[in-house]
């Protein structure tokens, strides 16, 4: 039903809030963890009063999450965490079907991203959610008059926890950070399975190319180079492994890839894929011994991971949007070389990001963790910390049954056996 009521918002067309609405309800259906929360939310509303601010993938599962808090009591803004996986539909359905504000519109300018993340802060929020830090950024730079008014927040990107770090080391953090990107169920299911799946959706939808018989260049072994990699091998590519850290590199190699430096690498990829989250991973030395139609994409969030400004420099000419989300530049010496979605994140750029089902997780993960913080986050101490174990646990167990799986209980004798040191071998 659609809300008459007036909401603040900069979206790009109301027009498409019934179709929006559509796959919202879609994507709720893979998301049945969340919808217990949700329901139970909407009994005890544990969010009343309670002023959020989000900047987020503007997506059918972000907007399911959005949905649980707002049954929870929760006064809501959200804004794009990335100009190109904003949904318009999505949006407008959050607004004119859902009447929540939402500063986001697909492929806005860098000036209009910044004013959105400015209107989304200006609800004067006690709690913030983060994808990739630019929010807590912001209020830490043009908007500290808010800090004082803020109680915690939730990150859900290995980015944003990457500056976060930083932020908490410098000293310059000033109210405490949840790692949500760091649960068990987040870094281990929603990065390795979701971005693994994600990212080849957004090349196929891209290029249309044939993996099998390729070679793919994987930067970065974390968890979510990982579920690439095994993405690609499963269906048929030689995987090439980069890496800075030892100890990843040495698990890549035992599980069967190939390891070696992207100055090696470059000369012999079909398809590269960043996955650091660092910047310049792919950069003019590699650009330059690249083959023939190498196709770039990157999966480890900000658009600095491929160095798209030498590209534009440096090429003799650009083909822009030869298909979908997809720029072609020309070298000197007539070499084509494919850039997916900008160099922004290819698996929301150029597809819809992680399926629904890996996503039920991670939100679960967000809006437990945010209801734990109304009562813990005056405890806790400007900085960076982990969500609670419990937490965790539950959503696993509940995803669980939600698939039709059931675990093993210990017997009392077990409990004792593990919990005591004095019986021997």
């Amino acid at each position: 039903m659609s809300t008459t009521t007036a909401i603040k918002n900069d979206i790009a067309n109301p027009a498409l809030a019934s179709e929006g609405k559509k796959r919202i309800e879609w994507a709720a259906r893979n998301m049945p963890v969340l919808a217990q929360i949700k329901d139970r939310f909407a009994k005890e509303k544990p969010f009343a009063g309670v002023r959020i601010a989000a900047c987020m993938h503007v997506t059918t599962e972000t907007a399911n999450l959005m949905l649980a808090l707002k049954a929870g009591g929760a006064d809501l803004a959200l804004c794009a965490s990335n100009p190109l996986s904003t949904q318009d539909d999505t949006a407008a359905a959050l607004v004119h079907e859902y009447g929540i504000s939402v500063f986001a519109r697909n492929a806005v300018d860098r000036d209009g991203y910044y004013g959105h993340l400015n209107s989304a802060l200006d609800i004067k929020p006690q709690l913030v959610f983060d994808d990739g830090c630019d929010l807590v950024n912001v209020l830490h730079t043009t908007r500290t008059e808010l800090i004082e008014g803020v109680m915690a927040g939730c990150e859900e990107t290995t980015t944003g926890v990457i500056r976060l770090s930083q932020m908490a080391k410098d000293g310059a953090l000033k109210f405490p950070m949840i790692a949500v990107n760091d649960t068990d169920t987040k870094h281990m299911f929603d990065n390795r399975y979701g971005t693994g799946q994600s990212t080849f959706d957004a090349i196929f939808r891209a290029t249309n190319t044939l993996v099998a018989g390729k070679i793919v260049v994987v930067a970065g072994f974390g968890y979510c180079g990982k579920g690439v990699a095994e993405r690609a091998k499963g269906m048929g590519a030689e995987v090439v492994i980069t890496e800075i850290d030892p100890t990843k590199a040495l698990d890549a190699l035992m599980q069967g890839f190939r390891v070696m430096p992207m100055t090696k690498a470059a000369a012999i990829g079909d398809i590269f894929i960043t996955v650091t989250g660092n910047r310049d991973v792919l950069r003019d030395e590699h650009f330059k011994q690249m083959k023939d139609g190498a196709i770039l994409a990157n999966s480890g969030h900000f658009d600095i991971e491929i160095d798209v400004a030498w590209l534009e420099k440096n090429s003799k000419q650009k083909n822009s949007k030869m298909r979908h989300q997809t720029d072609e530049y020309v070298m000197a010496d007539g070499r084509r070389i494919l850039l997916i979605a900008e160099g922004r994140l290819a698996n929301l750029g150029a597809a819809e990001g992680h399926p629904a089902s890996v996503m039920d997780m991670s939100f679960s993960d967000q809006a437990l963790t945010a209801e734990w913080l109304l009562k813990a986050g005056k405890n806790l101490t400007a900085g960076l910390h982990n969500v609670p174990v419990s937490i965790d646990k539950d959503v696993a167990r509940l995803k669980l049954e939600s698939m039709g799986s059931a675990l093993d209980v210990l017997t009392p004798a077990q409990e004792l056996y593990l919990n005591s040191w004095e019986h021997g071998s």
